[in-house]
């Protein structure tokens, strides 16, 4: 049996990140046993669903590698397809029409309420052979068995038993005709010949609904699994205050999609004692069995701390790509490619995300308007002046602009006036960088530019001028 999973998403807002450890455990799986991998859209609610949003998601999934085998199906599409099982249900008594109104359902709810009783359709039109109601448009109902129960041998929770007792007759047909989700999902996994479905635990009630449809429609049972949700640290629910739950703002942030892949492997599933896994690795070690039934909590430090791995083992020229694009909606243009990728050498050891590279890097490529004002409060001192004067003086006479004659000069400088360097390079720093925050001096230094050091080093100077006058 070849193995085919999906990922379904609804195409009514972002790509969650809880979704997207979902598509990365069902595209795993079927990498890991050489099987397809199938990417479905279910638009069928179509007041809520966008184009932006299934670009969105189609763009998501390529930025994170996850490659379909086939696929984009669309639900919309797929319409006639749906009406001609739901007429088949209904023409082996396996479906009917329901012509009860919203008052009744409020009226039967209300009654149950009142009785304590749990909340579901009575099944008062499943064998009704009377006058049908007038100006009602009915729904189509499934024909839920009324014994037995369905047990799903889940391979992430292990075993659930429901009663058929505890189901009522689902709406497959809403009264304008269009299919409901548990319908459509249904016929397309049988269409689609899907053998696993990897979905949120979220979907366990909807399962043994599905099951006994499958049934119905003669279709061969596919495996399940169901997977815990991602919690915040804070043990509630997923959302914005934990952090980012789109996938697009964690690649607006500059976070790498090997190490969020990465990231979202690992949370509820592990392999020993590793945290770094390569794409071919978690194909390779990925098991469904392995994967924790408890839900799972999003650690927005462990991410970083993980993605910060992945820049640092990441070529200049990779990342180069992303923070010239960051840099170019602040209007901050590289002078060359060259310095680019060495400035992206010389911050890749010291930041967690490449938003963070592009934002502490801009003084290398633009002016700034202001300094840090506790750097400049610190190391902008009256004492401050001679030593600029004179690195100024220096640092212009220097012909050949290179961090090793830089470094000498400073060196020189030092000794001549029996200076420490912490006492050198900090008015300097923040003279040419606007804060005391950046590598090795030298290499700043030849990175910026002669021109640029020396013009900033003379606005330092008059600044540190204003300050002393209007002591």
């Amino acid at each position: 049996m070849e193995v085919k999973t999906r990922f379904a998403p609804s195409p009514t807002g972002y790509l969650h990140i809880g979704g997207v450890r979902t598509a990365l455990f069902s595209w795993l799986y079927a990498r890991h046993h050489q099987g397809k991998f199938v990417l479905r859209i279910e638009d069928t609610d179509r007041e809520r669903s966008t184009q932006e949003s299934v670009d969105a998601i189609l763009h998501g999934m390529e930025w994170l590698g996850l490659d379909h085998d086939e696929g984009p199906f669309y639900q919309t599409q797929r319409f006639d397809r749906y009406k001609q099982v739901i007429e088949k249900l209904l023409a082996e008594g396996k479906a009917y029409r329901c012509y009860c109104t919203r008052e009744e359902l409020d009226a039967l709810r209300q009654e149950q309420q009142k009785n304590k009783q749990k909340p579901k359709y009575d099944g008062r039109y499943r064998e009704h052979t009377g006058a049908i109601p007038n100006n009602v448009d009915p729904v189509i109902r499934f024909k839920n068995p009324l014994d037995g129960a369905v047990v799903i041998q889940d391979h992430v929770l292990g075993e659930i038993v429901i009663n058929n007792s505890e189901l009522d007759d689902l709406i497959i047909a809403r009264s304008d005709g269009t299919p409901t989700y548990n319908l459509t999902v249904v016929v397309d996994d049988l269409d689609m010949n899907i053998t696993h479905i990897i979905r949120g635990d979220d979907h366990v009630n909807n399962t043994p609904r599905q099951i006994n449809m499958i049934e119905a429609l003669g279709g061969t049972l596919p495996n399940y699994a169901h997977v815990p949700m991602i919690l915040g640290n804070d043990g509630k629910r997923m959302s914005k205050r934990h952090g980012a739950v789109s996938v697009s703002a964690y690649e607006d942030e500059g976070y790498l999609p090997e190490a969020l892949l990465n990231y979202l492997v690992r949370l509820g599933w592990a392999h020993g004692d590793q945290e770094i896994f390569s794409k071919q690795e978690m194909i390779a070690l990925f098991a469904l069995e392995q994967v924790n039934k408890s839900a799972a909590a999003f650690d927005i430090d462990k991410l970083q701390w993980l993605n910060q791995q992945y820049i640092k083992q990441a070529s200049n020229e990779k990342l180069s790509s992303w923070v010239e694009l960051a840099l170019s909606k602040k209007n901050i243009k590289p002078s060359s490619p060259e310095q680019l990728n060495k400035v992206v050498g010389l911050q890749k050891d010291r930041v967690r995300t490449l938003s963070e590279m592009a934002n502490v890097s801009k003084y290398f490529f633009a002016d700034f308007e202001s300094y840090d004002e506790k750097s400049a409060n610190k190391h902008f001192k009256q004492t401050s002046l001679p030593i600029l004067q004179s690195m100024r003086a220096k640092l212009d006479g220097i012909e050949d602009w290179n961090a090793q004659n830089i470094q000498q000069c400073i060196q020189h400088y030092a000794e001549e006036n029996e200076l420490k360097l912490g006492k050198i390079a900090p008015p300097i720093r923040v003279a040419v960088c606007g804060n005391a925050n950046s590598p090795s001096i030298d290499i700043t230094l030849e990175l910026i530019g002669k021109k640029r050091v020396l013009t900033r080093i003379d606005n330092a100077i008059t600044y540190i001028f204003s300050l002393v006058e209007g002591s």
